[in-house]
């Protein structure tokens, strides 16, 4: 192409950034819009608790994390996998390592300087930022709207325009979803956002919630379905979070919607049997409280007793079977009935459907905008999938943009 393009992303997530990155390469100007005064702030975020960049295991098992695959999704991770994103990473001299279950961390475990490395490499490759610069959509001629503290102004129809603006998790790092009513105004076939990897509702009472409110619950087993999890959960006033219950919440969002609520199944000693465990509670109460007797002999933490308690009623109506004690507390009931607030959520599943795209992740209705991350319609477990997926999306819609571009030129 003998005239240099001018390209346009708005957003500056991990998808945005990976096609500005990708488009850099080609003999085009890239200007890249935020409406926060630094890029990747929700990738900060995630970073705090070491940033899980991608999953170690075969493809063809990742590929099934996500929740109803497509075609588009599957074919972008299989363009840009776990392999290349990690070679993208000692690129930036952020050497990675495989940690437990497969997951993919940098060394230094530090999100601000893989992310520092990443700015200043785009910027000595031409990429442009504009800051603190919120997009209000596009107009007939194609030119775009966007406001920033001087007030609404517009920018020339780019050559091509890759948007990347996220879902509607943590608004505060910058994904509000305000996209969203000028899209449907569009009339572009979109799924209502909703949480995933998110917390859920438990009907607590007022004395549970109090006392035991942002305590752990560890180790334990969660089993909803046919899927059992271990892993650590946190009580919170209104119900739990935390990863096990995190990796289920596709299937509990699910069944709240079916059916109103939900009971998942939690074995409070998953290192014991339960014929085990029974044993170990036959023994002689004597003098003991009955909270005593359950942190001894049942090896109950408090916050496990106060959870059977809660769940299973106060301890005279717990059952004085040995066997059937240690069946409840392998297998105790929780009822929820809700999902936590969106916004609070790690992720979020719906977004513009795939099928408003064609094959370069170009939008069928507007030719020359592409879409990337997680304003598209998929869903994912944490474990790395979330910015796997991000980063894929985003290497997709770049190829595809600059495939059209070139086709366009040479039609020209």
């Amino acid at each position: 192409m003998n005239t240099k393009r001018n390209i346009l992303i708005i957003g500056a997530g991990p998808a945005g950034l990976c096609a500005a990155e990708t488009l850099a390469q080609e003999n085009v100007t890239v200007t890249l819009y935020d409406r926060m005064p630094t890029p990747g702030r929700k990738f900060l975020m995630a970073g705090h608790g070491g940033l899980n960049l991608t999953n170690a295991e075969p493809l063809e098992k990742l590929l099934t994390r996500y929740q109803a695959p497509n075609a588009a999704l599957s074919a972008a991770i299989q363009a840009f996998p776990p392999e290349k994103l990690r070679a993208w990473a000692d690129g930036l001299g952020q050497e990675t390592f495989v940690g437990t279950s497969g997951r993919v961390f940098p060394k230094t475990m530090k999100a601000a300087s893989l992310m520092k490395a990443w700015r200043e490499r785009l910027e000595k490759q031409g990429v442009s930022f504009v800051l603190n610069t919120r997009w209000l959509g596009w107009n007939e001629d194609g030119s775009l709207q966007f406001e920033n503290e001087s007030g609404i102004f517009t920018a020339p129809r780019p050559d091509a325009l890759l948007i990347a603006l996220g879902g509607v998790s943590w608004p505060e790092l910058g994904s509000d979803g305000a996209w969203i009513d000028f899209f449907q105004k569009q009339k572009i076939p979109f799924a209502p956002f909703e949480p995933a990897n998110c917390g859920f509702i438990a009907p607590w009472s007022a004395p549970f919630a109090e006392k035991f409110a942002g305590h752990p619950l560890k180790p334990v087993t969660l089993s909803f379905a046919d899927r059992t999890i271990q892993g650590e959960l946190t009580i919170t006033s209104q119900g739990f979070e935390g990863g096990p219950i995190y990796a289920l919440s596709g299937l509990l969002r699910q069944a709240i919607q079916e059916k109103g609520e939900a009971f998942l199944h939690l074995d409070l000693r998953p290192s014991f049997s339960q014929d085990a465990l029974a044993k170990r509670l036959s023994v002689a109460r004597g003098s003991q409280s009955f909270a005593t007797f359950l942190r001894k002999a049942g090896g109950l933490s408090p916050e496990a007793i106060g959870l059977l308690r809660e769940s299973a009623g106060p301890h005279e109506k717990l059952p004085g079977n040995p066997q059937k004690l240690a069946a409840l507390i392998k297998a105790l009931p929780v009822r929820l009935t809700a999902t936590a607030d969106i916004e609070r959520a790690i992720s979020c599943a719906g977004g513009v459907k795939f099928e408003a795209l064609d094959e370069h992740f170009m939008l069928r209705a507007h030719p020359g905008v592409f879409l990337a991350g997680e304003m598209l319609d998929w869903d994912a477990p944490t474990g790395g999938y979330l910015l796997q997926a991000c980063f894929s999306t985003g290497f997709a819609a770049a190829s595809g943009l600059w495939t059209w571009l070139s086709g366009m030129a040479t039609k020209a």
